[in-house]
């Protein structure tokens, strides 16, 4: 039930339990196991537009990649509270399968409902925007929707901070000692960022989320990166705090999704909240340095104000093609960058892996490596339309 009073019914799979969180939408066809372990997800009911998931099963956490990460999830579990989906496979037929999808949220004790429609679903957020919801999965009788509607009402996202649900408790470092360090303040970090850090040649030091910046600094990091992550960006105050000595002391910083949001925070800019978020794989992001276009994995519900950005030094780097939503900011004098998508994700394309090279690139010059001013984005100029009608 969403906080509206509208009801969706179909059949649980999963694990029979009740939850309440905000109600997103995701329109990527393919990658639910990604998808779900991705802590930007925490404390969020996902419902998933492409009609039929778990066709190719789970793969095993045991597979890892060349650094030791588990090569097909981003964390260590399931973050999403809930999925809802339209047609749920029950055969998984694929090589690398070793359960299926129902019987890995039964594992993680995670509810999921099929048979709704998830059009309607859809269709209700985009023009009402996210609300709140709640699910029951039961097998012990009807659903209360009384109940329902109490913990649907009563649900909270905006103002929470998730970042003791999701950050490291405690330093954690990655990769070959004798390379030269990145640290990561970890608000929610996927494992491919990390992945695609030491790709570039360095260790990864992940740290917690509020660490400050001579606990940063004692590392002797020849960067920094402020992680994706779940929630608000100005609940983070701790790593704001961080941000903005990281960039008065010009440190090499790139920051990621919600990392992206705080860089512009601690540089004295606004953030805001979107209507019903970017949640996909084919986002187009145009790069105002040249204006190109590149397609983009993304998983946020808010966004950098532009206007605020004016006078704190930052300007914007790339500019969401369907509505025009900061995707990028990057300094003017200060080594620091930041893009508002996911450049590891790669669903298919691996556009945007440029990102962390040029983020090596800076970390090797002390400065931003293009002094290309940002493009301003064409006007599109409307064709005029000629109708003619045929009497009878």
């Amino acid at each position: 039930m969403l906080e509206d009073g509208t009801i969706f019914e179909g059949i649980g799979f999963g694990y029979p339990t009740e939850i309440a969180g905000e109600v997103v939408f995701n329109t990527g066809m393919v990658g639910y196991t990604e998808t779900l372990t991705d802590p930007s997800y925490r404390g969020q009911i996902l419902c998933m537009t492409y009609p039929l998931v778990g066709n190719y099963g789970v793969p095993s956490f045991d597979v890892k990649d060349e650094y030791g990460l588990p090569k097909f999830f981003e964390s260590d579990g399931i973050q999403a509270r809930a999925l809802l989906i339209h047609d749920l496979s029950d055969v998984a037929s694929h090589w690398s399968a070793v359960k299926t999808l129902d019987q890995w949220l039964y594992e993680e004790k995670i509810p999921g409902i099929y048979g709704i429609d998830t059009r309607e679903l859809t269709k209700k957020l985009r023009v009402y925007g996210v609300m709140m919801g709640a699910v029951i999965v039961s097998d012990k009788g009807p659903v209360n929707d009384l109940k329902l509607k109490k913990m649907a009402s009563g649900a909270k996202y905006e103002g929470l901070n998730f970042m003791p649900e999701v950050s490291t408790a405690e330093p954690k470092e990655y990769g070959d000692k004798g390379k030269d360090c990145i640290a990561v303040l970890d608000t929610g970090v996927k494992y491919s960022i990390i992945r695609n850090i030491m790709r570039t040649g360095y260790r990864v030091v992940r740290l917690p989320w509020n660490a400050a910046y001579d606990q940063v600094m004692s590392f002797n990091p020849k960067g920094v990166v402020i992680s994706n992550g779940p929630g608000d960006p100005k609940v983070c105050m701790p790593t704001i705090k961080t941000a903005a000595k990281l960039i008065k002391m010009s440190t090499p910083t790139l920051g990621i999704c919600l990392g992206n949001q705080i860089l512009a925070l601690a540089g004295g800019a606004d953030t805001y909240k979107l209507k019903f978020g970017h949640r996909g794989q084919n986002k187009p992001c145009i790069d105002l340095r040249n204006n190109l276009s590149y397609v983009t994995s993304q998983n946020h519900g808010y966004g950098i104000d532009p206007k605020s950005l004016d006078g704190t030094g930052f300007h914007v780097w790339f500019a969401n093609a369907d509505d025009d939503t900061v995707e990028g900011i990057e300094h003017s004098s200060k080594p620091v960058i930041a893009v508002q998508f996911h450049p590891e994700a790669s669903p298919g394309p691996y556009d945007c892996m440029f990102v962390f090279d040029r983020f090596k690139e800076i970390i090797g010059r002390g400065k931003i490596t293009d002094g290309v001013k940002p493009a301003k984005p064409k006007a599109k100029k409307q064709k005029k339309k000629v109708v003619k009608i045929a009497k009878r």
